[in-house]
């Protein structure tokens, strides 16, 4: 199994790692450090982006407050961010920005709240302020500048706080575009496990999941890189090995570590090697119902997608499959055992709902398909896959993932 012959060694790809984070226990501290670099920069008015409870859950306020008090620095808040933010939301947070003349937004909080921060930093640069969140995400304009941007983040799932992708929905019509810009870098990242011990279980088991399908992703792409594959391998052995341990044991630091870094260098995996099926699928699925969560959705798409993909890649997905379905060779006659391996493991850690035990149908499935082609950015996504997405794939992964493939 060799999985060096799928890289296409004629391909320019991109090699990036742009934030600074600061990562490990203890790690929330450098708000101290990052207070100090607004000052210099003569920055002394924030916008906090957070939701009602995990700032302050978490301790990250008992730390950030004090340090923004004793540099002089004035915040608005905006903590009304919802699981699959909105425009709409976006768009409050940037009136009450711009109110107090916010020159950073800091994000409290896993991917709705950073995502909602990095939309908000674009639209309070002063380039930007005939602009509102619907054009963001309908695309009316090149997004090339941004406020700086900080992610102090609350989950090990996410990877937004190490990376250039933003996601919001426009709950009118039913889309949930991916924004992917240079300017939403953080400047600064925390990455602190201390913060997450209080994840509960669902949360623990749905971010992990989260960064599975980031990697499963990036390094089955038509831009993957020796660097996707390589950063897979290590999210899967990570996840595969303290997932468990987390969610008996959620006080664990090293396990939370573990898993935090698992989907810090998920988040940067994607980052380079791109998205396509389950990520591009999710989002009509949580955007026709925003109380789905994004990990769950994931989870009960992956393991059709392995199925449809193994088979142009099954080098790449054996090797990063292996340690939760060990003896896999590398043949593309494999592809139904690495599908239900994987779905047997998730259904192992706790992760058995499928797309009926949702709510969706077989009447669904024309709308959903029709969300994935016509949302702005999905089509893009899908273009990355490393087989033809067309509609009857789709559809095909949608109809698999209603109930268990074995």
């Amino acid at each position: 199994m060799n999985w060096e012959s799928k890289i296409n060694i004629n391909q320019v790809v991109e090699i990036r790692s742009r934030t600074l984070c600061y990562f490990g226990v203890g790690a929330l501290q450098k708000v101290n450090d990052i207070c100090d670099w607004l000052k210099k920069e003569g920055i002394d008015k924030v916008l906090i982006v957070t939701d009602k409870i995990v700032y302050k859950v978490t301790g990250v306020w008992d730390v950030l407050e004090p340090a923004m008090k004793s540099r002089g620095i004035a915040w608005a808040m905006f903590d009304e961010v919802v699981p699959n933010p909105t425009v709409d939301g976006i768009d409050t947070a940037v009136k009450m920005g711009k109110e107090l003349g916010a020159g950073a937004v800091i994000g409290i909080g896993g991917g709705s709240p950073i995502d909602t921060c990095k939309s908000a930093a674009v639209l309070l640069h002063p380039d930007n302020a005939q602009y509102d969140a619907r054009d963001l995400y309908t695309f009316k304009f090149n997004a090339e500048k941004a406020v700086p941007i900080i992610a102090i983040n609350t989950t090990h799932g996410t990877g937004t706080e190490v990376d250039r992708f933003a996601v919001a929905s426009i709950p009118e019509l039913e889309y949930k575009p991916a924004l992917a810009v240079d300017c939403i870098y953080p400047v600064f990242a925390i990455d602190d496990p201390a913060v997450m011990t209080g994840l509960p279980a669902n949360q623990t088991r749905y971010t992990a999941v989260d960064a599975i399908n980031h990697v499963n992703e990036a390094a089955t792409s038509l831009v993957t890189s020796p660097y996707t594959v390589l950063l897979a391998e290590e999210t899967l052995r990570l996840v595969a090995r303290y997932l468990p341990q987390a969610v008996a044991h959620p006080d664990d630091l090293t396990a939370r570590y573990y898993l935090l870094y698992a989907s810090m260098i998920a988040g940067i995996c994607f980052d380079n090697g791109l998205l396509h099926f389950t990520h591009a699928m999710e989002h009509p699925l949580s955007a026709v119902k925003p109380e789905l969560p994004h990990g769950l959705g994931l989870a009960m798409l992956l393991p059709a997608v392995i199925k449809y993909t193994y088979p142009t890649v099954p080098e790449i997905l054996a090797a990063v499959y292996a340690p939760i379905v060990p003896g896999l060779k590398g043949d593309p006659g494999e592809a139904e055992e690495c599908a239900v391996g994987v779905e047997q493991w998730l259904f192992n850690v706790g992760v058995t709902e499928k797309l009926e035990d949702m709510g969706y149908t077989a009447k669904d499935i024309d709308k959903l398909v029709h969300l994935a082609f016509n949302t702005p950015s999905l089509d893009f996504l899908l273009s990355m896959a490393p087989i033809k997405a067309d509609e009857r794939i789709v559809r095909a992964i949608f109809e698999d993932s209603l109930k268990p493939l074995g």
